[in-house]
């Protein structure tokens, strides 16, 4: 699926904040990324205009399917990177940082076939 890494970004954060709270709200994606609320509710606004969140009437946001879909795409590639990462000797800032940028640019066949291979080979840890 073809989208922003901005917009991959907020989704995966919203997933992420939403394993740790109950309720996510723009302030706690404001305070995630250390944006400003204007950022954030446009982003907010063309994430809603799209179908991926949705925002009840005390401003919750969640996660439609397709939403969903996407973070935990998302989620998974920056989990299983970053500890690829870090198993190769990688610094954690390092392994972070790259994870993040990579998670965003390797296509699906590519992430699955690096991640089968890795998984065959001892390499790594499943996440699922």
């Amino acid at each position: 699926m073809k989208m922003q890494e901005s917009a991959q970004d907020y989704l995966e954060s919203i997933l992420i904040l939403s394993k740790k709270q109950d309720v996510v709200r723009a302030t706690d994606v404001c305070n995630y990324f250390g944006y400003a609320r204007a950022t954030v509710s446009v982003f907010m606004k063309q994430l809603k205009e799209n179908g991926y969140v949705e925002i009840d009437d005390h401003n919750h946001i969640s996660l439609t399917p397709e939403g969903l879909a996407i973070a935990e795409e998302m989620y998974e590639r920056h989990e299983f990177l970053s500890a690829l990462f870090l198993k190769l000797g990688v610094t954690e800032d390092v392994a972070l940082k790259d994870a993040c940028r990579v998670e965003h640019y390797v296509s699906a066949e590519t992430f699955h076939a690096i991640k089968d291979y890795c998984l065959a080979h001892g390499i790594g840890e499943s996440n699922e």
